[in-house]
């Protein structure tokens, strides 16, 4: 029998069986926003039933678990042969086969496509990000198989199946297949042209084996993998299948899983070839042209990673508050609190609309908005990456010690934090990029101030804003040095135009103020007080 001290009170009901999807405004106008007449009941539909899902006691188990029983290497089977495969818990396969089903590798088939599959991947970040490696994969490989069209006849309707079979076997005997990627090299890291791996031609016109060591292969039990390595005509992308067609294993030798930081349930390897079979995508010495389109959707994936995750620490932190109690009444109600939760909320409404906004670009497909792409991709995946971590911290501290202890989940959204910001290309690169598309090409910068345009005159402090950043883009002489602060405000600059265009005034108002006017401190929970702080904390309110 419970001793008196024991008696349990003023604790937090946990956040599960609502609907992740209802209960985010900003996600559901942005999808009703961008999607066309003709997609948006069958869209909002769908997206309504996953965030169900999401949100169910079931499925939030299923994210515990897969965290909590992290990925095994297997090298050897008992009598010596190599086998080179990953144990990974049944939870994950529950999460990999409903994440495949809800359409998060089939976006590039149907209408408003990007667009759902964009709120539904922010939505499934939130129940386990590591399990978003391989669905973030095989939905990026289509773009770089599309230069090579008989690769892409044969693999693209197997990448965008909604069915999950787990089992090794040759691709074309599947109902659906998943990809990896292995790009990076221990001497190289980001500058993949300093590659060491070999392709050698083979007999077969196009085909290559491949000799080198991979520093990391992500979602290495995928179907097949995107690989750059040396060729005669230089740096050139190969699909390398994991299983042969006559059944036979690819030389495909696993030497450790690495033992990460955060994203414990998937799998990242170091891999080796040793005349390992593969076949040429595109052009010999265009490899870095060939998987860029691969590289531009992951990067729009790292800033929907971002914003789910945030999203997901902004609701546990407000939550929280909602019922909790301390000094003679409600968290949420007290000024201080309120001013700390509604700068987060803020953080994560600009995310949700400018990662919406940029998958409804991929949508429509224009020269005017694949020109708008090019900049604001790597701008948008500099900043809100890097906003992801400070969030999630500040959100833990908002549940106080209860947020330090694993059981709250928030310790998972802190390890995860910093991942999309190093992924794909850190910070510099994003920031380098950026200077990049400016100097190439005139377009991207247009198509970029035409954006921003729409909502010129609608707020003085992102007038202001425009006007700076104007002045700062005119003299692009020696910006490398200043490329994160240029990248910075192009980034915040296209937020504050999207929140002033579609946000609530309350959100609009506060956001300007804090981000745009410079009427906040460094930290959190440093808004003006005059703001209508109430109204958007309440916006972020999750309710059961």
């Amino acid at each position: 029998m419970a001793g008196i001290t024991h008696t349990v009170t003023n604790q937090v009901p946990p956040l599960v069986q609502y609907d992740v999807f209802g209960s985010d405004p900003a996600l559901v106008e942005a999808v009703e926003r961008h999607l066309t007449p003709e997609a948006r009941e069958d869209g909002l539909a769908e997206l309504s039933a996953l965030g169900h899902t999401c949100g169910s006691a079931q499925v939030q188990e299923w994210g515990a678990q897969a965290n909590e029983n992290p990925p095994r290497l297997r090298t050897h089977d008992r009598y010596g042969r190599r086998i080179d495969e990953v144990e990974f818990h049944p939870a994950w396969h529950r999460l990999l086969g409903k994440g495949v089903s809800a359409g998060l590798t089939a976006a590039w088939g149907r209408p408003g496509g990007h667009v759902r599959r964009a709120a539904a991947f922010l939505m499934w970040t939130q129940v386990e990000a590591g399990n978003c490696c391989p669905l973030s994969m095989t939905h990026a490989a289509v773009p770089a198989l599309r230069t090579d069209p008989e690769l892409a006849a044969e693999w693209e309707p197997r990448l965008t199946s909604v069915v999950y079979d787990r089992a090794l076997r040759p691709a074309g005997q599947k109902p659906g297949a998943l990809f990896g990627m292995a790009m990076t090299e221990k001497q190289g890291g980001s500058d993949v042209r300093a590659n060491t791996t070999a392709a050698r031609p083979l007999a077969e016109d196009g085909t290559y084996a491949l000799t080198g060591h991979k520093w990391f292969c992500s979602a290495p039990m995928s179907d097949a993998f995107l690989v750059l390595a040396q060729a005669p005509g230089g740096l050139t992308c190969f699909l390398v299948p994991r299983v042969l067609e006559d059944g036979s294993r690819n030389v495909f030798a696993l030497q450790r899983l690495k033992d990460k930081l955060g994203n414990r349930s998937n799998a990242s390897a170091e891999v080796e070839f040793d005349g390992t079979w593969a076949r040429r995508v595109g052009e010999e010495g265009r490899g870095v042209r060939t998987i860029l389109g691969m590289v531009a959707a992951t990067r729009l994936d790292c800033v929907l990673g971002s914003a789910g995750l945030m999203r997901q620490a902004v609701a546990q932190a407000v939550h929280h508050c909602a019922h909790r109690e301390a000094f003679g009444g409600k968290l949420l109600d007290k000024p201080l609190m309120r001013n700390v939760l509604a700068d987060l909320a803020l953080e994560s409404e600009a995310a949700t609309m400018l990662a919406l906004r940029l998958a409804a670009a991929y949508d429509d497909g224009g020269e005017q908005e694949r020109a708008l792409l090019r900049i604001a991709v790597p701008a948008a995946k500099y900043w809100v990456t890097k906003r992801c971590a400070p969030v999630a911290v500040e959100a833990s501290e908002c549940l106080g010690g209860n947020g330090y202890v694993e059981e709250s989940g928030m310790p998972r959204l802190v390890r995860e934090s910093p991942l999309n910001s190093i992924w794909e290309g850190a910070g510099n690169v994003q920031a380098l990029d950026v200077l990049r598309a400016l100097g190439r090409d005139p377009g991207t910068l247009d198509a970029y101030l035409r954006e921003v345009g729409r909502a010129r005159g609608a707020d003085h402090r992102l007038d202001a804003a425009i006007k700076g950043l104007l002045t700062d883009l005119a003299d692009l002489e020696g910006a490398e040095g200043r490329a994160r602060r240029l990248t910075e405000r192009l980034a915040l600059v296209l937020q504050g135009s999207l929140l002033v265009r579609y946000a609530p005034p309350e959100v609009a108002d506060a956001f300007c103020a804090g981000r745009l006017g410079g009427d906040a401190g460094a930290a959190f929970g440093t808004l003006p007080h005059t703001l209508d702080l109430a109204s958007v904390v309440e916006r972020a309110r999750p309710h059961l």
